[in-house]
């Protein structure tokens, strides 16, 4: 007998789930975002049909190849992490193969189906929000080496990142030496390991010097141009707006930027700006910003060199790498130009 064919199996599995054959094909490639509740019941269904989809024709590879998932093309301030990877990558003899997750759990994890479907034999993975339950198994299931990247987890394996609370601390403290007492905060992507550090920061900053924390001064900006404009624009309406603003990610200063200029607020004479991330055309602004520069070059040779020690030794303990980020103390935070710029870390 037969056995039956994919598109019979698939019709099986919509049938028992109660959705159609192409949500149980998104669920099963991640080709499109799943409700979580519909997505349990296609897993569900698969488990219990014992679905298996047929393996990825692949050739084989020629040369020894790595993996990198980040959020690439849609975030195209990782470009110096992205090169840190090749580069090291290459150093090493290895091949790059990239895959872009746009900070989206199930993209996240088809792209890594990819990268496993390739044979690569390690991932290097800048986590997007949900990975644990969505990319985590996938590469457990593979037992591929990997290694998290700028984002950290509680998961147990080896990483690297930036010391996002120290720096954060060090840039809100910063603009409370100065006198700021109502320091606005636009956060990032919620459930994001930098968004909780950075915060962290920001409320221990205030904590150190004895302000209290005004938390109606937080808004969500969610890590993009158009959420620190309608943040930075919502602080401006408050009835006593902040003084400064503490930025979370480059993307999120551009939209404060933009918010202020349609304001008519003027930097620093109006509102202070201090941001995580520097621009390479940050110096050149008018007023310069004031902003903490990660080594992401160095982040992304680093997260290459932990998985060739896993590689070479699958039992060795893990190892959790904090690097240290350089403020470039400019003059958007009120500051002379020539003030002297400081590693934390």
């Amino acid at each position: 007998m037969k056995p039956p064919r994919r598109a019979s199996r698939l019709a099986d599995v919509a049938a028992l789930a109660g959705v159609s054959i192409t949500t149980v094909s998104h669920v099963v490639n991640g080709t499109r975002f799943v409700a979580p509740d519909t997505r349990d019941r296609v897993r569900h269904a698969l488990e219990s049909l014992s679905y298996e989809p047929p393996p990825l024709a692949v050739r084989p590879r020629t040369g020894r190849v790595l993996g990198l998932a980040i959020t690439g093309a849609s975030n195209p301030y990782f470009g110096e992490l992205i090169q840190g990877v090749e580069s090291e990558a290459s150093r090493a003899g290895f091949a790059l193969l990239l895959c872009d997750t746009h900070d989206d759990a199930q993209r996240e994890a088809a792209a890594v189906a990819m990268l496993l479907a390739h044979n690569v034999e390690a991932i290097v993975i800048a986590p997007t929000p949900g990975w644990e339950s969505v990319t985590l198994p996938l590469l457990r299931k593979h037992q591929t080496p990997f290694v998290l990247v700028d984002r950290m987890s509680d998961v147990r394996c080896d990483q690297v990142g930036t010391e996002n609370e120290a720096v954060s601390v060090a840039l809100v403290e910063h603009l409370l030496d100065l006198g700021h007492r109502r320091i606005g905060m636009l956060t990032g992507l919620e459930g994001l390991s930098t968004t909780k550090e950075r915060w962290r920061g920001y409320v221990r900053a205030h904590e150190l010097l004895g302000v209290p924390v005004d938390a109606g001064l937080a808004v969500a900006a969610h890590s993009t141009v158009a959420g620190g404009r309608a943040a930075t624009a919502k602080l401006l309406r408050l009835d006593h707006p902040p003084t400064a603003i503490f930025s979370g990610n480059n993307a999120m200063t551009i939209g404060a930027l933009l918010a202020l200029k349609e304001a008519g607020r003027h930097v620093p004479d109006d509102v202070a700006l201090v941001t995580f991330d520097d621009f390479e055309w940050a110096s050149a602004m008018s007023p310069a910003l004031t902003a903490a520069a990660q080594p992401f070059h160095a982040m992304g040779a680093q997260a290459v060199q932990l998985l060739l020690r896993r590689l070479a030794d699958p039992f060795a303990p893990r190892h959790i790498v904090r690097l240290p980020a350089e403020i470039e103390h400019r003059e958007s935070c009120g500051c002379r130009p020539d003030a002297v710029s400081a590693s934390v870390g």
